[in-house]
């Protein structure tokens, strides 16, 4: 039964929160939580600080809505990339609210401004559920801002649905990761570049959780498929001088380029890359995080002909798809794109209302225990959620930029990826698994 908080239990529970987040961001370095942290692990550490999953709610079901917390970037270099996203959220809170709501009430969203900083994303985080008390969280980019809500998601037993792809190692019993987990971005990915014969990678990405560890697994790929990593460079995020950079990577002997930047150094990035006169013929740059939104804002002239890895393009020629780019469109303007990072985010409301639906319940363990197997027929495809380590099971496409400033795909996976966040199917993953854990918090 949801249970309603005093302000002593709310004052401890914030106290308690505020601990954990303390605590990670003394403990997070790269190799302490931005590598494969276990769910036992930071299990253990919140039972240290006196914290655990046993928080009570204060979730009011009484009345005819329900809240739930978007928590994004709406300023600072990610805010290029995260207004849309936050756009689609509403979008689908007015899809389902016009289509009666969910177990008859209608949904009503509280939007917070994450900064582009981790810390304030756990601030936000934090306020949405203690004092607007909301039924679940939808939100995040970086994996930074992942990493540093997740303390406070499980010490008040709470639900994140996480829209971006990211690279792994991670499962959590109070995050749904409704992004690409790394064998459905960046496998394929590397995949498709050893099938067009490129040998020599060039790794370029901001300096972060995300880009550092997809580089391991790249690295790790590239070890066991005859491949070679000839250049790894990171910038600092919002960095706009890539002067340096681009030098190493034309003298590198590099056949190809796995861009792993975010936000706004993309558009510094591609525009010093053109002007030192190297091509997508020559050395074409395959790009994680770049998708529509981003080459509007970039300029198709300065990334045409480049690659895309992702799980969705508003080029999918299908019912689901023509049904949301139109509705999109009709709601924010024409000239607006949708993009991976959206759809994955529009598509996890309408999860998260499936499994309620399923429950019959908003209570988070009821949610989490109906969880596996529900499905939905989103823009990109059919996805379906996977109750053991709460990430969906995706279609793979690889993608051309073209001058309309669209993405075109040019490979697909035969259908939709299991996920598997911790690469536990690949043998030349091996050495990324040991001392990572999986864990899966169940």
């Amino acid at each position: 039964m949801i249970a309603t908080h005093h302000g002593g239990a709310i004052r401890r529970a914030v106290g308690r929160g505020l601990a954990l987040v303390l605590a990670a961001a003394m403990a997070c370095s790269l190799s302490a939580c931005g590598w494969g942290r276990t769910v036992a692990e930071k299990q253990a550490l919140a039972a240290q600080q006196g914290g655990g999953s046993g928080a009570a709610s204060c979730v009011d079901t009484s009345g005819d809505t329900i809240k739930v917390g978007f928590v994004n970037s709406l300023s600072g270099t990610m805010a290029i990339s995260e207004q849309t996203v936050n756009k689609s959220l509403h979008m689908a809170v007015d899809e389902i609210n016009q289509a009666g709501g969910v177990l008859g009430k209608k949904i009503e969203p509280i939007d917070q401004d994450g900064k582009s900083e981790p810390a304030v994303f756990a601030e936000k985080a934090r306020s949405l559920i203690e004092k607007d008390c909301v039924a679940a969280v939808f939100g995040g980019w970086t994996s930074s801002s992942r990493k540093a809500m997740l303390p406070v998601f499980e010490a008040d037993n709470a639900l994140l649905f996480y829209p971006l792809q990211y690279e792994g190692m991670e499962s959590s019993s109070n995050i749904f990761y409704t992004g690409a987990a790394p064998n459905q971005q960046i496998v394929p990915a590397l995949d498709y570049l050893k099938e067009q014969g490129k040998r020599k990678l060039f790794l370029v990405g901001s300096d972060y959780v995300f880009p550092q560890t997809a580089n391991r697994v790249v690295k790790a790929y590239a070890e066991g498929n005859g491949m070679q990593v000839v250049g790894e460079e990171y910038t600092p995020m919002g960095s706009t001088d890539f002067t340096t950079i681009i030098n190493k990577l034309k003298f590198s002997g590099a056949d190809a380029v796995v861009n792993t930047l975010n936000g706004d150094s993309n558009v510094a990035f591609f525009k010093e890359y053109r002007s030192s006169g190297l091509t997508a013929s020559q050395v074409p740059v395959i790009s994680m995080s770049i998708a529509e939104e981003e080459v509007k804002a970039i300029g198709a002239d300065n990334v045409k002909g480049q690659l895309t890895a992702w799980n969705y393009y508003q080029t999918l020629d299908n019912p689901q798809n023509k049904r949301f780019v139109k509705a999109f469109k009709a709601r924010y303007g024409q000239d607006r794109p949708t993009s991976d990072p959206m759809e994955s985010a529009y598509v996890s409301v309408h999860l998260w209302k499936n499994m309620v639906e399923k429950a019959g319940s908003f209570d988070v363990d009821k949610v989490k225990a109906a969880a596996d197997g529900v499905t939905y027929d989103a823009p990109e495809g059919r996805v379906k959620v996977d109750g053991k380590n709460h990430h969906i099971s995706k279609t793979s496409y690889i993608g051309r930029i073209g001058a309309d400033s669209l993405i075109h795909t040019v490979w697909k996976s035969k259908g939709p990826i299991v996920p598997d966040p911790y690469l536990t199917t690949y043998r030349w993953a091996a050495p990324l698994q040991a001392g990572s854990g999986s864990e899966t918090g169940k």
